[in-house]
């Protein structure tokens, strides 16, 4: 393993207003009201477009959501995990192997072009990998389209050989990351898509890259009249302002939520139907100023861990999302490791771990729900795998002690089973 030295500077060539939280690994809230309220008025057509599709269209997908056939998705690269280079990269590589993650995602800033080759290298050492690069935006590279231009170029011919995957751009919806209006991203993507079509047909391209259950957005980003394409669709699904995974918003629970961008993707001439979620989590109690909400959002660890399966599961369950990246690996704010002293592995990790063993190379069987209490049933050639949870507590009574593993890797057997929110797992080895 190549050994990668790195310090890092993130406000290296991000602009004010525009500054990098090194802590929460995102940019700061703006705060200067007057050039956020300047740079919205001038794209306020825009902002009438992104209106006026979403009259037009979102209750058109709203209607044909419940008639949108699934797909047939197994979890050979569904469980995928976001890293950086500025997070232990001489210990990812070997977190990684143990979770026996086919599929990553990198984070690449923009304005770190300087530091291409550390970047690269971090790529090598991981190129066993499936790997999908995030390409960051800053608010320069949003302006000044030939700069864009150059860098992306430069970008896709450094990473190519080793990355066939390229978010571009992040968090469109969000004016701290550098967009004020759906328009501006478009502009911004059509570079890069322009560049695949003349140079670099072989890669693909994830966008639009909305966080949070904003599809005004999102229907705006793919119903346009710009000559571009997705590969990929790709959504920053985050639900934990609303708590568990199961909850809902404006009727709306996570599948419903994956349903409806399925349906927009589907009809869509902007896109192909293929949808990673690349970003979600939780911010984790008494982590300040890691956590990238406030205290409010925080939950503690073992809701974290239990949230996180669950989440995977419910988008499993869906059979409409290729691949879920969890952000990510090692944070102490929101990841599976906490690295303020040491490597300190969450009991997340352990369930990641343990999840993705038990349901390595399946296909989606059944997945039923009924008062609170949750089945899926995958199975592959080998063995069936069937996963519990209860939003409350419910016991099950056998007639005969059963053999089940819990959330984290641990086997029990007993004839009276409580099943809670913590999933637990059932294998039937096929005879």
């Amino acid at each position: 393993m190549t050994l990668i030295q790195v310090s890092f500077d993130y406000n290296f060539r991000m602009k004010a207003p525009f500054i990098w939280d090194n802590n929460s690994d995102q940019p700061y809230q703006l705060k200067d009201r007057s050039f956020k309220k300047a740079m919205r008025k001038k794209e306020f057509f825009s902002l009438i477009a992104t209106i006026f599709s979403t009259l037009f269209i979102l209750p058109v997908a709203i209607i044909f959501q419940n008639f949108i056939p699934k797909r047939s998705i197994n979890t050979d690269d569904f469980f995928g995990m976001s890293i950086n280079l500025d997070k232990e990269p001489i210990a990812t590589k070997e977190l990684v192997d143990e979770l026996e993650l086919s599929t990553i995602l990198i984070r690449f800033p923009l304005w770190e072009m300087t530091r291409l080759e550390k970047y690269l290298e971090f790529v090598k050492v991981n190129k066993d990998k499936k790997i999908v690069l995030n390409v960051m935006q800053d608010r320069e590279h949003v302006e000044d389209l030939s700069l864009s231009d150059d860098d992306l170029k430069k970008l896709f011919s450094t990473f190519s050989p080793y990355v066939d995957s390229f978010q571009i751009g992040s968090t469109i919806n969000r004016a701290k990351w550098g967009f004020f209006s759906v328009r501006e991203y478009l502009r911004f993507y059509r570079v890069a898509y322009q560049l695949k079509k003349a140079a670099f047909q072989h890669i693909k391209l994830l966008g639009p890259s909305v966080i949070d259950f904003e599809y005004h957005f999102t229907t705006h980003a793919l119903f346009n009249f710009f000559r571009l394409k997705y590969d990929i669709v790709s959504t920053l699904l985050y639900v934990d302002r609303r708590g568990a995974p199961e909850n809902t918003q404006l009727g709306y629970d996570l599948i419903k939520k994956i349903d409806l961008l399925d349906t927009l993707t589907a009809l869509s001439p902007k896109a192909a139907r293929k949808i990673y979620i690349t970003e979600t989590n939780w911010p984790i109690s008494n982590t300040a100023p890691y956590a990238p909400t406030s205290e409010h959002e925080c939950i503690e660890e073992e809701s974290y861990a239990n949230f996180m399966v669950r989440y995977y599961l419910l988008a499993f369950a869906s059979q409409k999302v290729e691949r879920v990246y969890w952000h990510q690996l090692i944070a102490p704010g929101y990841g599976l490791i906490d690295n303020r002293e040491g490597l300190r592995k969450r009991s997340a990790f352990t369930a990641f771990k343990t999840m993705h063993l038990l349901l390595q190379n399946m296909s989606l069987h059944s997945f039923a729900h009924k008062k609170g209490t949750y089945t899926l049933i995958a199975k592959n050639s080998t063995q069936t795998t069937t996963v519990k949870w209860s939003l409350d507590f419910e016991t099950i009574s056998y007639n005969t002690p059963q053999h089940y593993i819990d959330r984290d890797g641990i086997a029990h057997s007993k004839q009276h089973i409580d099943v809670g929110p913590s999933p637990i797992y059932f294998i039937k080895k096929s005879s």
